[in-house]
Parts: C-alpha cells; structure tokens; sequence
C-alpha cells in the first residue's frame, strides 16, 4: 500500500516559495535570467546583497547581472583575485580559490572544482562549464627521494577560450590551453591543448572531429562511435 503524505493542513507563506525558487536558482542558475519582474524584484536584491558581502570578504569582482548561489565557495586572498564577468553564473557547491578570471556569460555548473595555483585559470565569453569538472592550475613535482607534502610546486595555469563547452565530471590540468568553440566530451581528463573547435573525448582526451565538418544531425553518430 501507498502511503501519501497529508498535506492539506500545511500552509505555505510566500517566504516559502521564495527559499523554493532560491535552491531551484542556485541549482540552475540560468533561470535567473529568465525570471518574470515579479520574481526578479526579490532575487535582485538577494544576489546584490550575497555579492557585496562576498567582495568585502573576499578579492572578488562582480560583473552586471550575475549570480552566484549562496552554497558556492569563493577564496581569493590578496594576489589571488577572482574576477567575474557581466551575466555569468556560478551554481550550487562550486569551489573556486583563485587566481580566476570568467568573461561574460559564462556557466560555472553545480560542484565545480577549480584551483588557480599561482598563474590562475582563465575562461573566455559565452563558455560553459558542465558539473563535476576538476580544474586544477598546478603541480607537484615527482622526485622519488621526498615525500609528496615535501614536493616542489609549479603553476603553469589553465586558459579556456570563448564559446567552449566542457562536459560533465572532465578533469583539466595545469598548463592546458582549450581553444574557441572547442568541446570537451563528458569523462575527459584533458592533459594537451585542444584546437579551435575540436570535438575532444576519453582519458586522455584525443581529437575526434572537428566541429565545422559535419552538420548537426550527424553528431550523435560521431560521440556516439567515439572509442
């Protein structure tokens, strides 16, 4: 037998809804800017208010229009400025320690993990970033007479550029370049630098097409035969 919940007693209160609409935005945050004036009239302020507190605590630099969700983790100490640019958005659970610098419109989705080491991560205009994706700007180094923790670092950082999709749960290490209107398909550990509109899959992630080769329809054959 099913059992269903009594809700005929419960009475919602326009706050409700609101803290409703503030986890559905900060899980999808390219809702915000789709949101009818009445819903934008309290979720304005919101963002205002969780922006200016965070670049009081922190280095970081907002943009027009963009939106961070409040469970989003943003370090940038002095020297390790995070810059964000006009209408992008950053999702539910992201951590980001700086150097960082995001152009417009850009997608940072929920569970992004990004470290800047010391020469920073870069992602051009209109660039989207899947959930789960791994950015890591550094290294260690691999002498076999010390331990891991004693390990020279190094930071040669990680440039994305314009219009470059990144699928879910890809990882990107220290000193790759992933150039405009590139794609990288879901899983990819990217350890080499990706040409201007590739289509990059696997681990280590290997060019498979060029995205200006075949009209639309027939990439499902293509990722779909991928090896």
């Amino acid at each position: 037998m099913t059992k269903t919940s009594d809700t005929t007693s419960l009475e919602l209160t326009e706050s409700d809804y609101q803290e409703q609409q503030k986890q559905r935005l900060s899980y999808m945050p390219w809702l915000y800017h789709t949101l009818k004036p009445r819903l934008k009239a309290w979720a304005k302020p919101w963002q205002e208010h969780l922006q200016n507190r965070l670049s009081k605590l922190e280095t970081v630099r907002f943009g027009d229009e963009c939106f961070i969700a409040p469970s989003a983790k943003l370090f940038a100490e002095p020297g390790r400025t995070i810059e964000i640019g006009d209408y992008t958005t950053i999702a539910a659970d992201v951590f980001i320690h700086g150097p960082a610098n995001f152009g417009h419109h850009v997608a940072i989705n929920h569970n992004v993990s990004m470290d800047g080491g010391s020469s920073g991560i870069t992602i051009g205009d209109h660039s989207r970033v899947a959930c789960q994706c791994t950015f890591f700007a550094f290294n260690h180094g691999m002498a076999p007479d010390l331990l891991v923790r004693e390990q020279a670092v190094s930071s040669k950082g990680i440039n994305i550029g314009e219009d470059v999709w990144i699928g879910a749960n890809t990882s990107i290490v220290d000193g790759v370049r992933i150039h405009d209107h590139a794609i990288i398909g879901m899983g990819a550990v990217v350890t080499q630098d990706i040409p201007e509109y590739a289509v990059a899959v696997g681990n280590p992630a290997r060019v498979i097409a060029d995205r200006r080769d075949k009209p639309d329809a027939q990439w499902d054959w293509v990722t779909n035969n991928a090896r």
